[in-house]
């Protein structure tokens, strides 16, 4: 089995403020689930850990999205590191933060060659100018798919060009039932279908290149998940994830994975911590 690296990603930035304007707390999730034993569970090769971004829920000059400027400058640092885990033989493995971190680890991952992707998650994230309304300021985590496919502002969109194309991805697990241009696994048909069955059925979509995973950890079920920014039902049970994660991972295509929107702050005891590095851990072993 190839080594992982575990990348630390204390992001934010693309959330909205919480209420009162308060930082949302997805920043603590990364040292919350280290703390929780994670990189001793996976065996992990090397623990790297990235600076923490500063939140400003203010607009910034020149971009409607939330800490656009900030996001890309960090993307770009989460890109180098993706990029030398990889040059050394290594899985990245993301931990975020925000759904944000997708747009840092898939431009490492091109830096080595065209990458496939599969968007876990519990919404389709592909707001963008085209289909919603931006006299109001954006946020990120409900873009991040759009941006990812080239659509949005050329700051998150560029890097340079779209990093993935929409034959290229694949989005399992929505909720929504909003269209969209790239392959969707709505969350009703995963369930009915198995996991086994989706994952096998993004694997084959997206030959031949390798295959980038993204983990809005929405997708779960509000019932079993309930620290995250926007949950919602159905979804998945953790044995559910880690099925469908495994599956994926033994297809050997895995080039790296990001895993985002554990928010500590709506888990004081931090209860849902150990259920999050189980899941992982059983799944990439």
């Amino acid at each position: 089995m190839p080594e992982l690296e575990l990348i630390a990603a204390p992001w934010c930035i693309g959330l909205r403020p919480g209420r009162g304007g308060v930082e949302p707390g997805t920043w603590r999730a990364p040292s919350v689930l280290l703390e929780a034993g994670l990189a001793a569970r996976l065996g992990a090769a090397v623990v790297t850990e990235l600076p923490r971004p500063p939140y400003d829920p203010e607009p910034q000059p020149g971009t409607r999205i939330r800490n656009g400027l900030t996001i890309r400058e960090h993307a770009l640092l989460l890109a180098a590191a993706v990029e030398a885990a990889l040059g050394a033989a290594r899985v990245p493995l993301v931990l975020g933060g925000d759904c944000s971190v997708l747009l840092g680890g898939l431009a490492g991952a091109r830096r080595r060659g065209t990458t496939g992707l599969v968007h876990i998650d519990g919404h389709t994230d592909f707001k963008h100018p085209g289909n919603a309304d931006f006299t109001e300021l954006g946020n990120a985590v409900g873009m991040d798919l759009a941006l990812a496919t080239g659509r949005g502002e050329l700051l998150l969109t560029d890097w340079p060009g779209p990093l993935v194309a929409d034959r290229d991805a694949v989005q399992l697990g929505d909720r929504t039932g909003r269209p969209i241009e790239p392959l969707v696994v709505g969350i009703a048909e995963l369930l009915a279908g198995g996991m086994a069955a989706a994952a096998e059925r993004a694997a084959r979509h997206l030959e031949p290149p390798p295959i980038w995973v993204h983990v809005d950890l929405d997708v779960l079920d509000g019932a079993v998940l309930p620290a995250v920014d926007t949950p919602g039902s159905p979804g998945l049970t953790f044995a559910q994830l880690t099925e469908l994660l495994g599956a994926l991972w033994r297809t050997g295509r895995v080039a790296g994975l990001d895993v985002a929107v554990y928010d500590p702050d709506l888990d004081p005891e931090l209860a849902h911590a150990p259920s999050i590095v189980g899941c992982l851990a059983e799944a990439l072993v």
